[in-house]
C-alpha cells in the first residue's frame, strides 16, 4: 500500500504544487497535516514563488476529511483538541500566505477537505467533484473549518452542508454557490485550465498579487484565537457518549 505523503514540486516560472495523498481516500491525519500546513507556509515565504496549485493525489477522491484511525482513538481533551488544530493550522496557512493558491478538486471532498477546498483563494474542480459535511453524522460539527467554509459560500449555504450532513451536493451546486471558480467534465480539461491560469498570474505584478490575497482576507485577522476556540469545541464533542458510539461503527 502506498504510503501517505505530503509533496511540494516546483516548476518552471515559480509555479509550486503542494501535493498531499493518503491511501484512505486522502484521510487527513494528524501528521499529515501539519506537514501540509508546513509547506504552505514555507512555500509562502520563498520569494521563488508566484504561484501555488494545491492538489491531492490520485483520481478519485479530493479529500474524505478527517482520519477516522485517528478520531477513534481520542481519549482526552489535549489530544482532541491537538488533532483538530491541524485543520485549523492548514486553514490559517493558506490564509496568511502571501501568495495566490489555486485548488484542484478531482472528486468528493467530505468534511475537513471542504475545509481546506474553502480555504484556498481560487478552486477547479470536475464534475465529480461533490461536497459533504458529514461532522453532524459523529457527533460533532464542522466547528474548525466552518468559518472558512461560511467566508467563501456564506452563512446559508454553510447552515445547508451542515444540517443535512447525510447529502452530497454536487459540483454545480458548489459552483453556484462560489465554492468552485470553474467546473470541468474531466481532469484533463481543468489542468490544462489550471496550468494557464497560473502562467497567467506567475507574469502579473507581485506585489499586486500579494496586496490581492491580504485584502481578500480582510476581515479574518482573529482566526488564529477563533480556530483554536473552535478546534476545542471538537475536542470535547468528540470525548462524548454520543461520539463515542457513532465512532466506534467505522472500527
Amino acid at each position: 500500500m502506498q504510503q501517505p505523503y505530503v509533496n511540494r514540486i516546483n516548476g518552471p516560472k515559480g509555479i509550486t504544487t503542494i501535493e498531499f495523498f493518503h491511501p484512505k481516500h486522502n484521510s487527513l491525519p494528524s501528521a499529515v497535516l501539519a506537514e501540509l500546513a508546513k509547506k504552505i507556509t514555507t512555500a509562502g515565504q520563498d520569494d521563488s514563488v508566484n504561484v501555488i496549485i494545491l492538489r491531492s493525489g490520485g483520481e478519485r477522491t479530493f479529500c474524505a476529511g478527517a482520519s477516522f484511525d485517528e478520531l477513534i482513538n481520542i481519549n482526552d481533551f489535549e489530544t482532541g483538541k491537538k488533532f483538530f488544530s491541524g485543520f485549523a493550522n492548514v486553514i490559517n496557512a493558506c490564509r496568511k500566505c502571501p501568495k495566490l493558491i489555486i485548488g484542484r478538486v478531482q472528486g468528493k471532498a467530505v468534511g475537513g477537505g471542504v475545509g481546506v477546498v474553502s480555504a484556498v483563494d481560487y478552486c477547479f474542480a470536475t464534475q465529480f467533484a461533490s461536497v459533504k459535511l458529514s461532522e453532524l453524522n459523529v457527533g460533532i460539527g464542522p466547528f474548525v473549518v466552518g468559518p472558512a467554509v461560511q467566508r467563501k459560500i456564506g452563512l446559508s449555504a454553510m447552515s445547508q452542508l451542515t444540517i443535512n450532513a447525510d447529502e452530497f451536493k454536487s459540483a454545480n451546486w458548489a459552483l453556484d454557490k462560489g465554492l468552485f471558480a470553474e467546473v470541468f467534465d474531466d481532469a484533463e480539461a481543468m489542468d490544462a485550465a489550471i496550468d494557464k491560469l497560473a502562467n497567467y498570474l506567475a507574469n502579473t505584478n507581485p506585489e499586486a498579487r500579494a496586496e490581492l490575497k491580504r485584502i481578500f482576507w480582510e476581515g479574518c485577522e482573529n482566526w488564529d484565537e477563533l480556530l483554536a476556540s473552535r478546534a476545542e469545541q471538537s475536542g470535547r464533542l468528540v470525548l462524548s457518549e454520543f461520539t463515542k458510539t457513532a465512532l466506534a461503527k467505522y472500527k
